[in-house]
């Protein structure tokens, strides 16, 4: 059987440990009906990938663990199903949970959720937005039920300057929502100043007291992406009655969703493999919506939001790049691009 190039573990490890990522060598995947075989070229890392590289049993794995959940690349094969793409397109898409990932030089993936890859982003830019592009997206018009055309109403999103916060605020400004986003830091200020945020408030600081005002009681939208612990009272104080909070951190303590009751608020979760995980006829809408997010970049509405960037894919800048993350610091997202000829 060919083999392929890929970077994976044996054991959960932490980053600074030379064994977190090894460069290896596996099977060549093998199609299911609606399945594409992607020549993977670019990827990103996500907090999601950290969490799930060092969270896990030390004992070494009988295989070695491929992660990764974002990939742009180009189509090699098709499943028999196989009724949106066609040999040769270039794509882009976060893939599934339950499925090897695409730190990997090919990799199969549903096409339902697979997007054609923006002719305006060159594969280290594209790599960075689709799994933070589909969070987003669903967060704000799934889960928040937000519209494309708002007037005076207001979100709150709580971590503007990560990945996903990099995206909710772009899109949230192209839906018409007055935007308040959190940063505390000089530079993800400037960051999220530069996406669009109308107003910039500290998240290490008292939220309520920094956007209450008389003539601004509560906000219609929140969008908590990071540590909802943390905020959940400022959250519950700050919603509007009848408004929509949606989060996409799980809490460590119990959350009083009682403090909503009065208001009649609805809170929703976003997990953004939800779809494919239990393999929803929904699907379908990722293969749409990572469409429509490569419309908007090829008509210049969304900007780039990598900032860093590693060549070749290979254990030591898988490593590197996990670490960048690990730092809690990132504003927007790190990616890699290549692969060594072998």
């Amino acid at each position: 059987m060919t083999k392929i190039q890929a970077v994976g573990f044996y054991q959960h490890l932490p980053i600074s440990n030379e064994n977190s990522f090894q460069d290896i060598s596996i099977d060549e995947p093998t199609l299911k009906p609606h399945d594409l075989l992607v020549a993977v070229d670019g990827v990103s890392v996500n907090p999601v990938d950290t969490y799930v590289r060092k969270s896990g049993r030390a004992t070494s794995l009988a295989h070695p663990k491929v992660i990764g959940w974002d990939a742009v690349g180009r189509v090699l094969a098709v499943g028999e199903q196989v009724k949106l793409f066609k040999i040769g397109d270039r794509v882009w898409y976060a893939g599934d949970f339950k499925r090897s990932g695409s730190d990997s030089q090919q990799q199969v993936v549903d096409e339902r959720i697979v997007g054609f890859a923006p002719e305006s982003l060159n594969d280290q830019q594209a790599a960075a937005i689709p799994l933070v592009g589909l969070t987003a997206y669903e967060s704000l018009f799934e889960q928040l039920k937000v519209g494309w055309n708002n007037h005076n109403q207001t979100i709150l999103i709580i971590n503007g300057a990560g990945g996903v916060g990099s995206m909710a605020v772009q899109l949230a400004k192209l839906a018409g929502l007055k935007v308040i986003a959190t940063a505390s830091r000089p530079d993800s200020i400037a960051w999220v100043k530069k996406l669009g945020a109308d107003q910039v408030v500290d998240h290490h600081q008292n939220l309520v007291n920094q956007i209450r005002t008389k003539e601004m009681p509560y906000v219609d939208y929140i969008l908590n992406l990071n540590n909802l612990d943390a905020h959940w009272h400022e959250i519950a104080e700050l919603i509007k009655p009848d408004g929509h909070v949606a989060a996409t951190t799980e809490n460590h303590r119990l959350i009083d969703l009682q403090k909503l009751t009065k208001k009649r608020v609805t809170f929703a979760w976003e997990w953004m493999y939800s779809k494919s995980y239990y393999q929803l006829d929904s699907m379908i809408s990722q293969h749409e919506i990572l469409n429509h997010l490569a419309q908007l970049y090829d008509q210049e509405k969304l900007v780039s939001i990598q900032t860093k960037h590693y060549q070749p894919i290979n254990a030591a800048n898988l490593r590197k790049a996990h670490a960048d993350v690990e730092t809690g610091k990132m504003i927007g997202k790190v990616t890699l691009t290549g692969w060594d000829k072998h």
